[in-house]
């Protein structure tokens, strides 16, 4: 693989080798193994995705996963009720809601109902409030993979522009606050665009890291991409080519093959951020078995 290549997938690897031994540890201290838990509204293909992706990444480091399956027509306060007993069940560890929920449910609503000690997805308000102060809290799965997958492949934000793409709850903003804070992520310039910005290629010419979370596959072409930039790429879509045998291509929000050539590092889709954004989950569990944040 090319140095170029920020290898997500490698690094997830590593983490989960440093987590099975901690969740060994405790296990052989008689503690139970952390468990993490799922609720998944419907049947969509990403979520489904996800969510086996998460059970096996369970597996792998030993702790205990748990789906919970509702219909697509489940309703607002019938989810909420699931919630409320995964809250008070003292078998699980922290738990995630799989986004996104049907049109007929309040996504802030159902998010703001999980007790905020085991929402290992960071998205309750307190965990986001907590981020944005500098307070010890679990980090959103997506953002913190990021974060360490710039920290472990030795990437020195301190005074780095960096230029993030998609102003979202999930990703976007998050990312921008944890990038520009003053801990051992961050230190960075941070501009952070989106749909209503003027010529976004004016601010991502600026970019010494570039984070493409804009929902647009192949959005990021090589004359927006300042030469030897770092580039991130979030975004994850599934296109339609009958020249392939399974009739679809992967790409990202970046046109990686246009992009490549001129820039230092570049994580690729899939392997690079889908991997730690897994990971990051399962360090954000072992934190809540722990109880390293919320005592």
């Amino acid at each position: 693989m090319s140095n170029k290549i920020m290898d997500g997938k490698a690094i997830a690897a590593a983490i989960k080798i440093e987590i099975a031994k901690e969740v060994a540890a405790m296990i052989d201290a008689d503690v139970k193994a952390p468990h993490l838990a799922a609720i998944l509204v419907g049947t969509n293909p990403a979520s489904e995705t996800y969510v086996v992706s998460k059970k096996k990444a369970c597996q792998d480091v030993g702790m205990t996963s748990t789906t919970y399956r509702l219909e697509e027509t489940v309703s607002e306060a019938e989810l909420i009720s699931t919630i409320k007993f995964l809250n008070e069940d003292p078998d699980i560890d922290g738990f995630i809601v799989q986004l996104p929920l049907p049109d007929h449910i309040n996504t802030d609503k159902i998010i703001e109902s999980i007790d905020p000690s085991k929402d290992v997805d960071g998205f309750h308000p307190q965990n986001i409030g907590r981020m944005q102060l500098g307070l010890p809290t679990y980090l959103p799965a997506t953002p913190f993979g990021i974060a360490e997958l710039l920290k472990r492949s030795n990437i020195d934000l301190d005074g780095k522009h960096c230029v993030v793409l998609g102003r979202s709850n999930i990703v976007g903003t998050p990312i921008s606050i944890l990038l520009s804070r003053k801990n051992k992520y961050g230190n960075a310039t941070v501009t952070l665009c989106h749909s209503r910005s003027k010529d976004i290629g004016n601010f991502t010419r600026q970019a010494d890291v570039l984070i493409a979370a804009i929902g647009q596959p192949d959005y990021v072409k090589a004359d927006m991409v300042k030469p030897g930039a770092i580039v991130i790429d979030v975004g994850i879509h599934r296109i339609e080519d009958n020249t392939l045998e399974k009739g679809y291509r992967l790409t990202g929000d970046v046109d990686f093959k246009s992009v490549f050539p001129i820039v230092d590092k570049i994580t690729p889709v899939p392997g690079g951020v889908g991997p730690m954004t897994i990971v990051s989950l399962l360090q954000n569990t072992l934190s809540a078995a722990k109880r390293l944040i919320y005592q």
